[in-house]
């Protein structure tokens, strides 16, 4: 079970690259954008599976912080998974909006406006780990609904 959680949790051993994990995590949620578009034609079947990929990135997360020994360990990645997959969620499957999505979430991900900050530093283990993440990438989602506007225009 503990290489199966290590597995998840850093997004196939993503998390271990050394250098920018989190932006390599989100780059792993882009197969993820073609999930959700897959099914985004019945909107409660993807919002289903969308809570239940965050409540099992939640638990995932919470037993790799005790196998890392640290709070939201950089080799956790999961959470910018479906951080991202969140940033695109109902969005048209095209380059322009894997691209502006992904720039935004990464760096609302960083700022981490409120309440993603909140989430970031009261809620506990895996909570805190991936809710925040959630939080960034609803702003980014309506961040990138308003930029793919104008370049619609």
């Amino acid at each position: 079970m503990r290489r199966l959680i290590i597995f998840l949790a850093s997004a196939g051993y993503i998390g271990y690259i050394p250098f920018a994990s989190g932006t390599w995590g989100s780059l792993v949620g882009i197969p993820g954008f073609w999930l959700m578009d897959a099914i985004s034609a019945a909107p409660i079947l993807a919002l289903t599976v969308y809570a239940i990929l965050v409540l099992a990135a939640c638990w995932i997360a919470g037993r790799a912080e005790h196998l890392f020994d640290e709070h939201d360990s950089s080799k956790i990645v999961i959470d910018e998974v479906v951080g991202y997959m969140a940033a695109t969620l109902f969005l048209p499957l095209n380059w322009t909006t894997i691209l502006i999505a992904f720039f935004v979430f990464r760096a609302l991900d960083v700022l981490k406006p409120f309440p993603a900050g909140y989430i970031d530093a009261k809620f506990p283990g895996g909570y805190g780990v991936v809710l925040d993440d959630v939080v960034s990438g609803i702003y980014s989602n309506l961040v990138t609904r308003i930029l793919l506007l104008f370049v619609a225009s």
